[in-house]
């Protein structure tokens, strides 16, 4: 029923306005002369106006639209509404039940005020329907525009997102490289742990959101890879507060500020190296919590990286979560602290 409505609204937008219209003359006929005249009386202004109204609704105003000829539209409307208000008089003055005749002023019906009040009414009728076509034609143009601005904002979110994905390959290849190099033990568990993650990242990762859940396990199996690259211990705590099932956010988002911390805050030779991450979960909103330990040799947290990055991160946020998520930053002098909060729908 709701896509009927919508897929007829001009039509049912317009039979809704002439219903109301021949009611209007109707009832103030058939209440006084009964209904077999109080139809005639009622059809002739719906029929004559509606003659003016739709021949200028349906071609002289589309194509006023196309050309702008203003002076040609003018003179081409004075000529469709002479011809309407002509017929218009006539018939009324012919189809006026006898009771009504004596009741209006004499020769009423023949006068010019008669012909100027018909004038004026079929004006108001006339702009009434433009104006419904104007209506009408700003709405679709405004869908049409949202629809454009829809598809280009996921065409860049997927552009975003395709970034994304090169860029963990990389690091990640760069560090099974090392331990492959080093002929370390680590080597084939890295690789299974690659392989599972690369799994996510080509069959999840490109949908418009994902379970929390499966965000978590990925930022777990990022944290173990991580860990087993590294030579010496590094304090990772990693806590979720709150119940992840039924919630879904946008992919790969929160794990950028998890790659960060270790990229910017943790070296191999460093043993006092530390990340600590929190993601509190409610029914209204996702918290999440990343920072680590500063290094003075790395490039500050906060500031610009060429390609992937917090640039990357922060026209996403704007893309997925517009005016629902809160981003804070702390750069502090001995630690980075990143605070998230993402305004759940």
């Amino acid at each position: 029923m709701h896509l009927f409505l919508y897929r007829y609204r001009v039509l049912l937008l317009h039979l809704s306005f002439w219903s109301v219209y021949f009611s209007f003359y109707f009832y103030q006929i058939q209440q006084e002369y009964g209904w077999r005249q109080a139809v005639p009386w009622a059809l002739v202004p719906l029929l004559c106006n509606g003659l003016v109204a739709y021949l200028n609704y349906a071609y002289l105003l589309p194509r006023w639209l196309a050309q702008h000829r203003t002076g040609r539209y003018l003179l081409e409307f004075a000529g469709a509404l002479v011809l309407g208000v002509a017929l218009k008089v006539k018939a009324m003055q012919y189809f006026a039940p006898a009771g009504l005749r004596s009741a209006l002023p004499p020769a009423y019906l023949h006068s010019l005020n008669f012909v100027v009040a018909t004038v004026v009414g079929t004006l108001t009728v006339v702009l009434f329907i433009a104006m419904l076509r104007f209506s009408v034609d700003w709405f679709a143009l405004e869908a049409r525009t949202k629809e454009l601005e829809n598809a280009q904002l996921l065409t860049e979110l997927k552009f975003l997102k395709a970034q994304i994905n090169p860029h963990f390959l990389f690091n990640t290849l760069n560090n099974l490289y090392y331990l492959a190099y080093t002929q370390s033990p680590k080597t084939p568990e890295v690789v299974a742990q690659l392989a599972q993650m690369m799994r996510y990242l080509l069959e999840e990762s490109n949908q418009p959101t994902v379970p929390l859940g499966q965000e978590i396990e990925f930022m777990r199996s990022y944290l173990s890879l991580e860990q087993l690259r590294l030579n010496s211990p590094v304090a990772v705590g990693f806590a979720v507060e709150g119940e992840p099932a039924g919630v879904a956010v946008a992919p790969l988002l929160l794990m950028t500020f998890l790659e960060n911390a270790f990229k910017h805050g943790v070296r191999a030779e460093d043993p006092a190296a530390w990340v600590r991450v929190h993601l509190r979960v409610t029914p209204t909103t996702c918290e999440y919590t990343v920072a680590n330990g500063r290094l003075p040799a790395r490039r500050p947290l906060g500031s610009p990286e060429p390609g992937t990055g917090l640039l990357n991160v922060r026209r996403r946020l704007a893309l997925a979560y517009p005016g629902r998520h809160e981003l804070r930053l702390h750069d502090a002098p001995d630690h980075f602290h990143v605070h998230l909060t993402l305004h759940l729908p």
